[in-house]
């Protein structure tokens, strides 16, 4: 069946059967690439949040907290209020609660996870607790990426060690007679203390949903899809223009000019300009002509002979 079809349909059939196999080796060779690109792309803002929130720790910690607040009341109390905004945990949360209102922030979610909080909320779960025991198992870890299953789906998080760097850390949370009485009578006197300078107590944990990731992949897919759809078209107009004029419309007219030749019409030869294989073509049937010619005429001198 196939060799019955015109040259313009089967160079088509065959464009189209490159096309489709260029989609399938983009699709099993560069889904992977493709989701590393976007898993890149998510990071990255994942750590323009990160290295935020750790700013505004470290403002809160060395400004408002030791370069005001203790200033006016060593103990972080003001008319017997604990101070929430000298704390660098609440600043940060209260900060990222600011940047999820932006809509290109609004997937992601921040928490730092502890294994000895305040705060029950900052609690670190079961996966949580890992990631913060590797980081105190390996101090030369700076960060952590990866997949983690909850209920609700699959998130795509980025971690980073949470560690006690100043002393300023150590009024509220090392032992509970050193504490403001107003942070024991908010939060109690169980939780959020025995800890020591420089150790890592928790994990600050940046996360947006895979699904996220993934949408992002198969957006990066279907541009590149798009573009090899895009080249298909045009390289298929160029060569189907270039098929017309080049090949299928010379030998239309060598057929209709054979069909004239076969019925005696001898008295013009197949013209055609280019020197490529159609041109050698008409050059070895315009032979042919001159010897059907030739041919007829002895012929004609010689009926006796027919």
């Amino acid at each position: 069946m196939f060799q019955n079809l015109k040259l313009g349909v089967k160079l088509n059939l065959i464009l189209l059967s490159v096309f489709l196999i260029i989609v399938l080796i983009n699709g099993l060779l560069l889904s992977n690439i493709l989701q590393e690109n976007a898993e890149q792309e998510v990071k990255e803002k994942a750590l323009v949040l990160i290295e935020t929130m750790t700013s505004v720790r470290e403002y809160t910690s060395k400004q408002v907290n030791q370069g005001t607040i203790q200033k006016l009341s060593p103990d972080l109390e003001i008319d017997g209020q604990f101070i929430k905004t000298s704390v660098p945990g609440y600043s940060a949360r209260e900060v990222f609660s600011n940047l999820q209102n932006r809509e290109q922030y609004s997937d992601f979610f921040y928490k730092e996870a502890t294994l000895n909080p305040t705060y029950i909320r900052d609690k670190a779960d079961k996966f949580e607790t890992e990631i913060v025991e590797k980081f105190r198992s390996q101090p030369d870890l700076q960060e952590q990426v990866g997949f983690r299953k909850i209920s609700a789906g699959d998130l795509f998080y980025i971690a980073r060690p949470l560690q006690i760097k100043s002393e300023s850390c150590l009024v509220c949370h090392s032992t509970p007679d050193r504490a403001p009485a107003s942070q024991i009578k908010t939060y109690g006197d169980t939780g959020g203390f025995g800890w020591e300078l420089n150790e890592i107590i928790g994990a600050q944990m940046i996360s947006v949903p895979a699904s996220k990731v993934f949408a992002e992949a198969r957006r990066l897919q279907l541009l590149v899809i798009g573009i090899l759809a895009a080249g298909f078209i045009v390289a298929a107009i160029i060569l189907n223009l270039f098929l017309k004029f080049s090949i299928i419309t010379p030998l239309t007219q060598m057929s209709k000019w054979s069909r004239d030749v076969s019925t005696g019409a001898l008295d013009s030869d197949f013209e055609h300009k280019p020197n490529d294989e159609i041109g050698v073509l008409a050059a070895s049937v315009n032979r042919l002509k001159v010897s059907l010619e030739m041919a007829m005429n002895m012929l004609k001198q010689n009926p006796e002979n027919s």
